[in-house]
């Protein structure tokens, strides 16, 4: 035992090998075995001599580097000058920072390369955190190719991936593929987390479902480039890593370089519970505590109402019509600054355009705030216009290759942030800002990939990625009150890194209610509900140009942190008034919804159906959205989730109260859903299920189960 390092919470036990002079491995990592032995692992994994192989079999080790001989894809890649590559580590000491934190130092003595590994178990959910510290011994610098969290050897019955990509206005889609010989590689270069490439991986068993069966998760938490790598190899083992994507010649070490922090998590309870345990260490271990211990507020936001036709008039009617529906922030979109009147001109210039207000923004957040709502503002804080007068000025400020035309994109650039007075420009403005108008929350934007981060030669994403932390960090310090929303055109930038500065995801720039349900259901993986924005949009998705029925808009926005973002004037008074029982739904069941256990329900494609259940088990609220016709004559049948199944429930239909496109009769009348429901046990609820009513597609269906003396 004295050989072994061992951390076990919540269900997770990892086993690493720590001998002085050896190799640092995972023996094991994954969900706990009762009764198992720490120390049997080792002669458990006693392999053979395979014909034509070494005569030691190479074991796989912490990162793989090219001097241990593993034939696989390492996950540590540098050199001296062109030498000292075969880098082979040794561990020196196993370091105990807590019970359920350990450092393993090792070194390499002839290359004068030193990493310790750093592995957190997250006490309350299980959840392993691990990531790496290089640090060069000598005077010549490393130049670092590659550097993985982890490489850590998977369970190999875990057959099946969860993959998430999509693009703008679809992101979070998830596909899933069998895990074939050879490897599955993501590579994201966009500059931000991205649309399309996604730092997250799911694995799963042959039947593997929401809520049996062994899962596993991983998410690298980086705002940057990204690699993930799952590699089977010829001899039947599975290694995963993953680490930030570095562009040639970004990161030479003279002291220390860190790797972003690898996250886990493992379950023999399906990928529901997988999904479950990573919302709770996000909601408990990454988002800012300020967020996280007070009840998410109501949005309204502008931009889909206004665009860049700002009129102070116009805006303070808005914020009267959306506190008059519940809403309790109004946050003024894009437009009111500079010469910004539309997506081509005056990014980088923070003031208030004189042109558009010339008594500042005093009037509109000085009744936004008398109708009892918090004020947030938009930026887009590393963009600037070509035509602006930042620009003109600073030229020299921008990202780019010299003897290389820029992409254009979205008519901006990407501002160097590793320019120290880059970074002051914009605390110094955005600070001012937030002093003068007393602003309570920001939504901080980035519209567009960054193809070309170089600056004075060198390529500086890492930096530039870890300058914009910087920025943020600052500005929390300055004003800790204020909220940020991570948007990047909707959900480009999403991962935990971010969340530790941020208060919230701008999960997708589509408002189709629709499409929602799958973007939501998507982001559900690896972010709770409580910071995925989720906005009822306008009669006409302006996206895909679908129409909705104010009552399916509406409920398909009460799952997540609810707001709003269209132009309330434009709805009739009888869709308002609608729009007003939602949002009274959704702060009746809020704490419920951002608090509770999410379920995410396993039904046909034309269905989307979700639960959260309170931590006693003693109350639910179920929501079920039809998104095409039935293809059979009756409707399907629901079986809720999360319920104890020993308890009875009284169940009701809480939306839609009144819906002329539900047949009848049918398990409404017969249970009288909308009146005072009836009572079954939980195990009825969720094995045998309830029938739906027969109705239109587009119907979002929210039902509340509360337990009762039986």
């Amino acid at each position: 035992m004295a050989d072994l390092t061992i951390l076990r919470a919540a269900g997770t036990l990892v086993v690493l090998e720590t001998a002085k002079g050896a190799r640092p491995a995972v023996l094991y990592a994954g969900p706990d075995m009762e009764g198992a032995a720490p120390s049997s692992l080792a002669l458990l994994q006693t392999s053979q001599h395979i014909p034509g192989g070494p005569q030691h079999p190479v074991q796989p080790s912490l990162l793989n580097p090219l001097g241990s001989g593993w034939p696989g894809a390492p996950g540590l890649a540098a050199h001296r000058g062109g030498t000292d590559w075969a880098i082979d580590l040794r561990v020196s000491k196993a370091e105990q920072i807590s019970d359920y934190q350990i450092d393993v130092h090792c070194a390499d003595a002839e290359a004068n390369i030193a990493a310790t590994h750093h592995f957190a178990l997250c006490p309350s959910t299980g959840v392993l955190g691990c990531s790496v510290s290089l640090s060069n011994m000598a005077e010549l610098p490393i130049e670092l190719g590659h550097c993985a969290a982890l490489c850590l050897p998977v369970d190999n019955r875990l057959t099946a991936l969860r993959t998430f990509s999509g693009k703008w206005a679809d992101e979070f889609r998830t596909d899933d593929i069998k895990r074939f010989r050879g490897s599955y590689v993501r590579e994201n270069r966009a500059g931000r987390t991205s649309h399309s490439d996604f730092p997250g991986l799911y694995l799963g068993g042959e039947h593997t479902s929401e809520d049996h069966g062994p899962a596993a998760a991983f998410h690298l938490g980086w705002s940057g480039n990204s690699q993930l790598r799952l590699s089977t190899e010829q001899d039947g083992s599975v290694i995963f890593q993953a680490g930030e994507l570095l562009l040639p010649g970004e990161v030479q070490i003279g002291g220390t370089y860190r790797t972003p922090t690898l996250h886990i998590c493992w379950s023999n309870g399906g990928y529901g519970d997988v999904s479950r345990r990573l919302q709770s260490h996000v909601t408990q271990r990454v988002i800012p505590s300020s967020a996280a211990n007070k009840p998410r507020p109501v949005h309204y936001n502008t931009w889909e109402a206004v665009y860049f036709d700002h009129q102070e008039d116009r805006l303070i009617d808005l914020a009267e019509k959306a506190a008059g529906v519940g809403a309790e922030r109004f946050v003024l979109d894009d437009g009111w600054f500079g010469g910004r009147r539309s997506d081509a001109a005056g990014l980088g210039d923070w003031w208030v355009s004189p042109d558009v207000y010339p008594e500042g923004l005093h009037a509109i957040a000085r009744r936004v705030r008398a109708l009892g709502m918090e004020f947030g503002l938009w930026f887009e804080p590393e963009m600037v216009n070509p035509d602006s007068d930042l620009y003109r000025a600073h030229p020299d400020w921008v990202l780019g290759i010299d003897g290389l035309d820029p992409i254009p994109s979205r008519h901006q650039l990407t501002l160097d942030l590793t320019k120290p007075e880059v970074s002051s420009y914009l605390f110094d403005t955005i600070s001012a800002l937030i002093a003068e108008y007393q602003i309570d929350y920001i939504k901080w934007d980035m519209n567009r990939d960054t193809q070309h981060p170089g600056s004075g030669g060198p390529a500086v994403m890492h930096k530039q990625t870890r300058a914009l932390y910087a920025l943020i960090d600052r500005i929390r310090t300055a004003h800790p009150d204020t909220e940020i929303e991570t948007c990047s055109s909707g959900g480009a930038r999403a991962d935990y890194e971010i969340l530790r500065r941020t208060d919230r995801i701008w999960t997708s720039d589509n408002n189709d209610a629709r499409h929602r349900h799958q973007i939501m259901r998507g982001a559900s993986h690896f972010f709770p509900l409580s910071i995925l924005g989720n906005h009822v949009g306008p009669k006409r998705c302006h996206i895909t140009g679908r129409m909705f029925a104010m009552h399916f808009r509406a409920a398909s926005a009460v799952f997540g942190h609810m707001g709003m973002e269209l132009d309330l004037a434009d709805e009739t008074e009888q869709d308002r008034a609608v729009l007003a029982s939602a949002i009274g739904l959704h702060k009746q069941f809020r704490e419920l919804i951002h608090g509770g256990a999410h379920y995410r329900i396993e039904t046909e494609r034309y269905l989307a159906a979700q639960s959260c259940v309170s931590s006693g088990q003693d109350e639910a609220l179920t929501s079920c959205a039809l998104l095409d016709v039935f293809p059979a004559t009756k409707p399907p049948y629901l079986r809720f989730a999360g319920l104890d199944p020993d308890l009875q429930y009284r169940t009701r239909m809480v939306w839609p109260q009144h819906n002329p496109s539900l047949s009848s009769p049918s398990i409404v009348d017969a249970a009288d859903l909308t009146g005072t429901g009836f009572v079954a046990s939980g195990a009825a609820l969720m094995e045998h299920g309830m029938q739906l009513p027969l109705t239109h597609p587009d119907t979002c269906m929210i039902f509340h189960s509360e337990a009762v003396d039986a």
